[in-house]
């Protein structure tokens, strides 16, 4: 059984005006989310600022949001790191902290990261997810190298569709897509889900998106346009806007 099925959120982390780390808040927007159809929650990822937070702030980020939503709705951390080294230490401790799963980007200058995810599935407590996000960690994990890893599943961040039809064939694991523009594209081909930032602020759309609905589908592109032009503050504006969360980042503080 795949981990979750549908619309999943690579959650903001939501920090005070000091710049705070503000966990509750965090944990009480991911539980709003949740209300609106999301079924799986990422903390600590690309979205959530995760190279602006310290071990203990990941930690208590997990806890809070895990406390703070249905058993069924899966928590994933993100616990990417340059080595296989650090990213098993993160996913040691993002377990103990109460995450059911770990989301794990490819290290960056790796061309073959199949040593790197066997020392990350080592220290792993559940199941363990690839991410593939070149525009984030270059050169990424090569598709014909997938059933290689040890891996559960898999997130694209790429965009690139014909790439997420070649992995739908080789690939037998949870496949996700990171990507707004191919959420309807995911679904439409029998993909697990969508684990998308666009969910912190349009939730709804992503779910008709992803079960099929093309005016949500365009609807949806349109407001990650918005929102993805200023990474990640963007998405932290448009979800303030909606239900009235901080604004604040970490990003150049």
């Amino acid at each position: 059984m795949p981990l979750f099925t549908g619309v999943g959120v690579a959650l903001v982390t939501l920090f005070s005006e000091d710049g705070a780390l503000d966990a509750p808040a965090t944990a009480d927007l991911a539980a709003q989310l949740v209300g609106l159809g999301v079924r799986g929650v990422l903390v600590a990822g690309t979205t959530g600022e995760a190279a602006a937070l310290t071990a203990g702030e990941r930690d208590a980020l997990v806890g809070a949001v895990r406390a703070a939503l249905p058993a069924e709705v899966p928590v994933l951390a993100g616990t990417g790191a340059p080595t296989g080294r650090q990213a098993a230490e993160l996913t040691g401790r993002a377990f103990a902290a109460g995450a059911d799963a770990v989301l794990v980007l490819s290290p960056p200058g790796v061309p073959d990261p199949r040593r790197y995810y066997g020392t990350v599935a080592e220290a792993a407590g559940g199941p363990l997810l690839a991410y593939h996000f070149p525009g984030a960690s270059a050169p990424g994990i090569p598709v014909d190298l997938l059933p290689d890893l040890p891996v559960s599943g898999l997130k694209d961040s790429s965009g690139d569709a014909g790439r997420l039809l070649h992995e739908r064939d080789v690939f037998a694991g949870d496949l996700y897509t990171g990507a707004t523009g191919l959420v309807g594209l995911c679904g439409a081909v029998g993909g697990a889900g969508a684990l998308v930032a666009v969910a912190n602020h349009a939730p709804e759309d992503a779910v008709a998106a992803f079960a099929g609905d093309p005016e949500a589908q365009v609807r949806l592109a349109a407001v990650d346009r918005r929102a993805s032009a200023d990474f990640p503050a963007g998405y932290k504006r448009a979800a303030a806007e909606r239900f009235g969360t901080s604004a604040v980042t970490r990003v150049g503080a």
